[in-house]
C-alpha cells in the first residue's frame, strides 16, 4: 500500500511543493484546509484529481489548528505514516500587529498537533516547521547549537513550537523532528513577502503598469534558498533512523538590496529608479542577519541545495513576468492595491 502523509498548511508555498514531491514518490497525501467562503487552493490546483477517480491520491479535509478535537479525530481516522505541520501565521511583520493570533496558531497550534498525535494513539513520524527567525539577534552563521534570541512574536512562537516538539519526543518517545529552515522562496511565495513583492513589482514595472515599489529595511542580511529544494530536506528528516533537529540553508549571505539588484537587473531595470522607502514596512525590532550552517543536514541526510540567491531571483522574476502576461487586468489591479500600505 502507498505510504500516507498528512500536511497542515498544504495550500501554502511549502505545503504545495511538499504535496507535489510526495505524490511524485507515490504517497497518498491528505491536507488540512480551513473553511472559507472563497477557495484558497490555487497553489495545488494542478495536483487535483477528482476524489471519485480511483487514481486520486490527494485529499483535502476541513479543520483548523485551533480545534484540537477535530485534529484528534482526523488523525485517528487517517492514521498517516508521516505528519508535516507547516501551518502557521507566517508573516513576521504581521506578527507584531497580531501577536495573540500568531502565538495561538504558530505556537500553541503545534502543541495541539502533537497532542492530537499522542491522543489518537497512532504511530507516525512528525515534522515541525521551525524557523531561522528563532535565532533573531544571535550572530551568524547559525546552526543547531546556536542560542535562540527571537525578535518578533512570530520568532517567539516558533521557539515555543521547537521546544514542545523536543519535549514530546523526549517525554513520549515520538519520532518528532524540527526542521529549522532559513528563508526559502519561490514563484509560489505569498505576494506580501519581500522577495515576491520585489519580483512582482519588477514584472509590473517592466510591463509599464507600475512605476515604484515601497520597501522598508534594505540592509537586512538573509540566506535565501529555493523552496522546492527545501521540501526534500523535510522528507529526508523523516526517513532518518533516529529523530533529530536540522538546519536547512544555503550558507549564502545577501542583503535585500542584493536581491533587488539581481531581480531588477535580470529584467534590464535599475532598481534605484523605482524603489521608495516606507517606514511602515520596518519591524519594531529588526533581525540584522540570518545565515545558516547546514553542515549537519549535508553530512547526515545528504541534503545539498543547488539554487543560490541570484538564480532564485531570476526564477521568480521570469515566473512573475509570465504570470502577468497571462493574467492581464486582474494582476495589474492587485499590484496597484499594494500601494494602500498593507504591512
Amino acid at each position: 500500500m502507498a505510504r500516507r502523509a498528512f500536511i497542515t498548511g498544504i495550500t501554502g508555498q511549502d505545503g504545495s511543493y511538499l504535496a507535489e514531491f510526495l505524490l511524485g514518490k507515490g504517497y497518498e497525501v491528505h491536507g488540512l484546509i480551513r473553511r472559507a467562503s472563497t477557495f484558497n487552493t490555487s497553489r495545488i490546483n494542478h495536483l487535483y484529481v477528482d476524489p471519485h477517480d480511483e487514481a486520486a491520491q490527494l485529499f483535502l479535509h476541513y479543520g483548523d489548528l485551533g480545534d484540537g478535537a477535530r485534529l484528534v479525530s482526523l488523525l485517528g481516522e487517517l492514521r498517516p505514516d508521516e505528519v508535516y505541520n507547516l501551518a502557521a501565521q507566517s508573516h513576521v511583520r504581521v506578527s507584531f500587529d497580531e501577536p495573540e493570533h500568531t502565538g495561538d496558531v504558530t505556537g500553541v497550534g503545534s502543541m495541539r498537533m502533537l497532542e492530537a498525535v499522542r491522543m489518537s494513539g497512532i504511530h507516525t513520524r512528525f515534522y515541525q516547521a521551525s524557523s531561522s527567525e528563532m535565532f533573531g539577534a544571535s550572530p551568524p552563521p547559525q546552526n543547531e547549537q546556536t542560542s535562540f534570541w527571537p525578535r518578533s512574536p512570530y520568532g517567539a512562537a516558533k521557539v515555543y513550537s521547537y521546544w514542545v516538539t523536543r519535549n514530546y519526543r523526549e517525554a513520549y518517545g515520538m519520532f518528532a523532528v524540527n526542521g529549522i529552515l532559513f528563508n526559502h522562496e519561490s514563484p509560489r511565495r505569498g505576494e506580501t513577502f519581500v522577495t515576491r513583492k520585489i519580483t512582482r513589482a519588477v514584472s509590473a514595472i517592466k510591463a509599464g503598469v507600475q512605476d515604484h515599489v515601497y520597501l522598508g529595511n534594505l540592509d537586512s542580511v538573509r540566506d535565501w534558498g529555493y523552496a522546492a529544494e527545501y521540501v526534500e530536506g523535510m522528507w529526508r528528516m523523516l526517513q532518518a533512523d533516529e529523530p533529530d533537529d536540522y538546519v536547512l540553508a544555503t550558507g549564502g549571505s545577501f542583503t535585500v538590496r542584493d536581491f533587488l539588484t539581481a531581480a531588477f537587473a535580470h529584467a534590464g531595470l535599475d532598481w534605484e529608479k523605482h524603489v521608495r522607502f516606507d517606514e511602515r514596512y520596518l519591524r519594531p525590532a529588526e533581525v540584522d542577519a540570518l545565515v545558516g550552517d547546514a553542515s549537519k543536514a549535508r553530512e547526515r541526510l545528504g541534503w545539498v541545495p543547488t539554487v543560490d540567491t541570484a538564480e532564485l531571483a531570476r526564477i521568480m522574476v521570469d515566473a512573475d513576468i509570465e504570470a502577468l502576461a497571462c493574467a492581464g487586468r486582474p494582476w495589474i489591479d492587485t499590484v496597484r492595491l499594494e500601494s494602500w500600505g498593507t504591512k
